[in-house]
């Protein structure tokens, strides 16, 4: 799964019985950890000791309602929730995104409409947290944007950068995961017009944390594209 190191956990509360099996055996397949709840309490108990990337959460249950359930964990958490209701009445989708739910899907629905629902969520999700944090994970090492530092995670040996390496690298990670053009890079450095130093600043810095610089695995070369840093998570 793109933006993450591991597998992406999630958690599916319903009480049918059929549509949880069934969801849970289609996102295994697409290669998902998946985890079930029938109601909002035992998924508030499943809370409790696990963590978990997104919420597919059903509205209509007994007990607590899948939007009573997600104001209350707004609350306290910012836990991707994508809430499922046979309701499609404007006012129902209102509702349920005015509770604080990242998505709304409704019954019926082909499995693949939800596939693509989870992975644009989780996306929004993970650029949000890369953009607000001051620190992500690259590979073996923690860079810290404010400082423009770069150190190695396991013995917090640090590695020097010079103003221009922290500028592209602040840059990288502000699309972390996605390409960037030179000329793009080139133009938020100011330095339009001289795109060729940007490749040679590149070289740099993959020297400094790519085990073999000749074939990179953390910034990358999209071909046609730009570059690409792999940001793994955030600190």
């Amino acid at each position: 799964m793109p933006y993450y190191a591991e597998k992406t956990h999630i958690l599916v509360v319903d009480d049918d019985d059929r549509i949880r099996d069934l969801l849970k055996r289609y996102l295994q397949r697409q290669d998902f950890v998946v985890s079930t709840a029938q109601s909002a309490m035992e998924a508030e108990d499943v809370l409790k000791n696990f963590s978990y990337d997104l919420m597919v959460l059903d509205v209509m249950m007994p007990g607590k309602d899948g939007i009573s359930y997600t104001e209350e964990i707004r609350k306290q958490s910012d836990l991707p929730v994508i809430l499922l209701t046979a309701k499609g009445e404007v006012e129902d989708r209102l509702a349920g995104l005015s509770s604080g739910a990242d998505d709304y899907l409704v019954k019926p629905f082909e499995p693949q409409e939800l596939l693509l629902r989870i992975q644009a969520v989780l996306k929004r999700a993970q650029k949000y947290k890369v953009k607000s944090s001051q620190k992500v994970k690259i590979g073996p090492w923690i860079y810290d944007r404010d400082n423009k530092a770069l150190s190695h995670e396991a013995d917090g040996q640090s590695v020097a950068l010079t103003d221009s390496e922290g500028a592209l690298c602040n840059i990288l990670v502000e699309h972390a995961n996605n390409p960037v053009s030179r000329y793009d890079i080139a133009d938020k450095m100011g330095l339009s017009g001289n795109e060729r130093s940007i490749d040679v600043q590149i070289t740099r810095l993959r020297k400094k944390i790519e085990d073999d610089s000749r074939t990179p695995t953390l910034l990358k070369t999209i071909r046609g594209k730009g570059y690409l840093l792999k940001v793994s998570d955030v600190v």
